[in-house]
């Protein structure tokens, strides 16, 4: 006879239920889900065998990022290894929800899993009732469990190198697109308004920005004059396209513009021009965050066709699983199923396109390269999205290697072979990669004696204000240190004192000792006392408190 076990995973821990009785054959019917919505039923139906509560909230992230791996944990495996029943007449079946981890447990413990069917039933009546089989668990606990353990899971999922994020570089050639459409619209916009009034400078000036700049540095045509010369040749950085602008101003066969029509225009116009700056801001960004994330990449086939690449893929990693096949053709899937369809001939190439390389070779080696081209951007990203320490060493030996098959197409000079070229690129990256950790290290040296420096100051403070509360004479230290100098000068100027008589009967002469302003003041009088001092000791005594003052 087979009995049926259940493990159910909650937020609070592993519990293990056994199954009593089941109906498989009506499981659908709605007598038999009823069953299953009422506790007083439910009850009758299952029982808990075992409850593991888990220690604490990092165990509990650990156990469930190893449930969702399909990994056994060592502390669901000690549980199961606990309660299950090995021996005897009834042979125990376990019942979990994820096929993945029933593919594990039957691996390392050798259990009969079960999967679908009456289990999902079950544990949906598990996870209705949860905190009703189990004593001393509320639901208000339980469903706390829940949210603290599903934030640290989300948390640890998404967690990253704040530095090699690729989600920045997906938004930002996506915002870079739109703002070249947006420009491009907006500009063609500012020469059909402006255009009314001097439709000679749309053939003058044929750059969007630098019409929009012009735009707004004339306004009204009527009111250009020759002082404005130079700073028109500042924007359009030609003295004879501005002559031309000065004359075409004067013979001009545009229409009056009232004031209020031309604010309106310098603002839009201004509003461009905003824009333009801004996406070269935007692509400054770009370029070093693929510096940092994807070095290699970029170096071989351009900061934007990476970018868009990587975009494509939808991230980095994913674009590292891409065959070179599916990257050379990686922006031309259209192309592709039409070609399928209509049984044509296959694009060639994609994205990869845009690149410098593909366009400097002859119409006959544009596949070649092309194919060539998508191996080392495989390369290059795998290399990228797997490596500890970013560097572009890879990248540029990559770059050459594609460059030497350009001339090798043109003039048949035969290339470096790749094993040679890759030698000398993992020497040169373990240099870099020594100089790097080399550089790291000095920063945590200093940052290390910067704390120091810190925690130091902080303590002399701390025990600066202790010495006040003690005594005057201890006001003037300002560290530890000095307070215990201070009382072992202290017991060493009374011990000199017992001594003072010991050395006038003949005895054994007294030590000479260093003393302060402030113990020598506590000692004089009582020396006074006992013994009359000589003027040799007098005077050394002066001698000593000038070095110490």
């Amino acid at each position: 006879m087979v009995l049926l076990h259940v493990l159910f995973e909650h937020a609070a821990g592993y519990a293990l239920f056994v199954v009593k009785e089941v109906e498989e054959i009506g499981m659908l019917l709605p007598q038999v889900e009823d069953c299953v919505l009422n506790i007083g039923k439910f009850n009758g139906m299952v029982s808990l065998a075992a409850f593991f509560p888990f220690k604490s909230a990092q165990a509990a992230l650990d156990n469930i990022n190893a449930i969702s791996e399909g990994v056994l944990h060592a502390d669901l495996k000690l549980f199961l290894e606990t309660n299950l029943p090995v021996g005897g007449k009834k042979k125990a079946m376990l019942g979990v929800g994820d096929a993945k981890i029933g593919g594990a447990l039957q691996e390392e413990l050798g259990l009969s899993i079960q999967t679908g069917g009456v289990v999902a039933e079950i544990l949906r009546g598990v996870r209705l009732h949860f905190h009703s089989l189990v004593k001393g668990l509320t639901a208000q606990a339980a469903s706390k469990a829940q949210l603290g353990l599903g934030h640290s899971y989300s948390r640890a999922k998404v967690k990253f190198n704040v530095n090699r994020s690729d989600n920045m570089i997906i938004q930002s050639i996506a915002l870079l697109d739109q703002l070249d459409k947006d420009i491009n619209t907006f500009s063609m916009r500012v020469r059909e308004w402006y255009g009314y009034h001097f439709p000679e400078l749309i053939k003058i000036v044929t750059d969007n920005s630098t019409y929009c700049k012009m735009a707004q540095l004339i306004g009204n045509r009527k009111e250009l004059s020759e002082e404005s010369l130079e700073s028109m040749e500042e924007v359009v950085m030609d003295s004879a396209k501005a002559q031309s602008i000065l004359e075409a101003s004067r013979s001009s066969m545009g229409m009056d513009i009232s004031p209020i029509d031309l604010i309106n225009i310098e603002r839009f116009s201004n509003r461009v021009v905003s824009l333009a700056a801004y996406r070269l801001e935007l692509q400054e960004y770009l370029h070093s965050k693929m510096g940092q994330v994807a070095p290699n990449l970029a170096a071989l086939i351009g900061d934007v066709v990476g970018a868009r690449l990587i975009s494509h893929a939808g991230s980095l990693t994913n674009l590292a699983k891409y065959p070179a096949s599916t990257v050379q053709i990686l922006g031309a899937e259209k192309a592709l199923f039409r070609a399928l369809k209509t049984r044509g001939n296959t694009p060639k190439y994609g994205l990869i396109f845009h690149s410098t390389f593909i366009g400097r070779a002859a119409a006959k080696n544009k596949g070649r390269i092309s194919r060539y081209l998508a191996n080392k951007c495989t390369i290059a990203s795998r290399i990228d999205a797997f490596s500890d320490v970013p560097t572009c060493v890879f990248g540029d030996k990559l770059r050459d290697q594609v460059e030497e098959r350009l001339s090798f197409y043109e003039t048949g000079e035969a290339p470096r072979k790749n094993l040679d070229v890759m030698k000398e690129a993992v020497i040169q990256a373990g240099e870099v990669a020594a100089e790097m950790k080399i550089k790291l290290e000095k920063k945590e040296k200093k940052r290390r004696k910067r704390e120091k420096k810190l925690a130091a100051l902080s303590t002399g403070d701390g025990e600066e204000g202790d010495s006040k509360v003690d005594s005057e004479t201890e006001a003037t230290g300002e560290n530890g240190e000095v307070k215990k100098k201070k009382k072992k000068r202290a017991a060493e100027a009374v011990q000199m004192e017992e001594e003072a008589p010991a050395a006038e009967n003949g005895d054994t002469p007294a030590k000479k000792k260093k003393k302060r302003k402030s113990e020598a003041m506590e000692v004089e009088p009582v020396v006074a006392e006992e013994a009359p001092e000589t003027p040799q000791t007098e005077k050394k005594k002066k001698r000593k408190k000038k070095d110490t003052e």
